[in-house]
């Protein structure tokens, strides 16, 4: 394995670190993050210098890169600082680039070139989370019509998204069955009218949460939503395996923005260790504050060992099941304690708001639950694990 970097990667990369300094300056995310407000001119920089197409067909006006360099950009983003929730819609857009009608691409990607999301994935429900077969949202046909009726949780974007990719099971097949537990199909559903007004029987209660103020979360209720026959995405029955097409690049984007929000925390540490005065000589001359440093570096190289080698793996055709799972539930906690022992260096400055080590340590601590919690990683690694050594 080759991580060494190419040339036209480099100018990308500098081209990452120029548009961060030109637009995404930490006083302008500290006052988005204040006012819970998304960094729309930020994304809109973003698209305009083609970052947020990278890795979508040309067909759909995109840049075509392998997997490494879209961690690469990743990384670096959050390692600039940029919010690890910015970044990254390539993920959930594969599921319209693969599945959807023409008229429903059109109408995904008119979104995205506008600077908006393309849609909200609607999968998550109160009783469905890491269950993803216990979704109990429905849809049943008459008269001619679907009808959808159920709830949803944790729904990104939900209140500023046009549309929503809907996930839901047959009202007439018993999801007690065997056969049917898993048998979800997908449904492309206008979520707001062009004035932004939810569409008659939706309704959205936004979500209150520790960290990622810039972006809303909203619990959704579908109440008798009418839709088309034409309104199914890919094929009927077959919607959980439609959400799961890009989920490995899913969980190693997540783990790329760890490791870039956990190089921030670290650098920014580092350099206060050097200029923080205390008993007459900087803080990073004693020994315990040198542990911390070279602990944080540590792992910092370990996530990115998991991250560039899991990418290189999925470019040369290899399976990553056990690397995908395994890389997020390292990387998800060694962000964690590396932003956590970097704000602990930094000492009552980290924990203030002044402080962009404190956005960060709220910010990480959800990618330990989202994209797979740590429970169901470890669950698929240890299967899949033991199956490599049965007889």
């Amino acid at each position: 394995m080759d991580f060494q970097i190419t040339d036209e990667q480099q100018l990308l990369l500098e081209a990452v670190d120029e548009l961060c300094e030109r637009y995404g300056t930490e006083q302008y995310f500290k006052e988005c993050d204040e006012a819970h407000r998304w960094p729309k001119e930020f994304t809109d920089a973003l698209l305009e210098n083609g970052f947020q197409m990278l890795g979508v067909d040309e067909r759909f006006g995109g840049t075509p890169v392998d997997v490494q360099t879209l961690m690469r950009v990743s990384e670096r983003l959050c390692k600039n600082g940029v919010p690890i929730y910015v970044y990254g819609n390539l993920c959930a857009l594969k599921d319209m680039t693969e599945y959807g009608t023409p008229e429903q691409q059109e109408q995904c990607f008119a979104e995205v070139m506008a600077g908006n999301p393309g849609f909200v994935l609607g999968f998550t429900e109160p009783g469905a989370g890491s269950d993803s077969s216990a979704v109990a949202t429905t849809y049943k046909r008459e008269n001619g019509k679907v009808y959808l009726n159920g709830s949803k949780s944790f729904m990104t974007n939900a209140v500023n998204s046009k549309y929503i990719l809907l996930v839901a099971r047959n009202a007439d097949e018993d999801p007690t069955l065997r056969e049917n537990r898993s048998k979800f199909s997908m449904w492309w559903v206008q979520l707001h009218d062009d004035e932004g007004n939810l569409m008659p029987g939706f309704s959205v209660e936004p979500l209150e949460k520790i960290g990622w103020n810039m972006g809303n979360t909203c619990e959704m209720h579908i109440d008798n939503v009418c839709v088309e026959e034409s309104a199914l995405v890919g094929i009927e029955g077959n919607g959980f395996m439609q959400a799961m097409v890009n989920f490995e690049v899913e969980r190693l984007l997540a783990c790329a923005q760890s490791l870039g929000a956990a190089e921030c925390a670290f650098e920014d540490a580092t350099r206060y260790a050097t200029q923080r005065i205390q008993f007459g000589k900087p803080i990073g001359n004693n020994q315990l504050i040198q542990a911390h440093i070279t602990n944080m570096y540590m792992e910092i190289e370990n996530m990115r060992n998991w991250v560039y080698k899991t990418a290189w793996k999925i470019d040369n055709g290899e399976p990553v099941q056990i690397d995908s799972a395994v890389a997020k539930l390292y990387c998800g906690q060694a962000a964690c304690r590396v932003i956590d022992t970097a704000l602990q260096v930094m000492g009552g400055i980290g924990y203030s708001k002044d402080c962009r080590i404190s956005r960060l340590w709220r910010d990480q601590r959800v990618y330990r639950i989202g994209a797979g919690t740590d429970e169901i990683m470890i669950h698929i690694a240890g299967r899949a694990i033991q199956k490599l050594y049965r007889d």
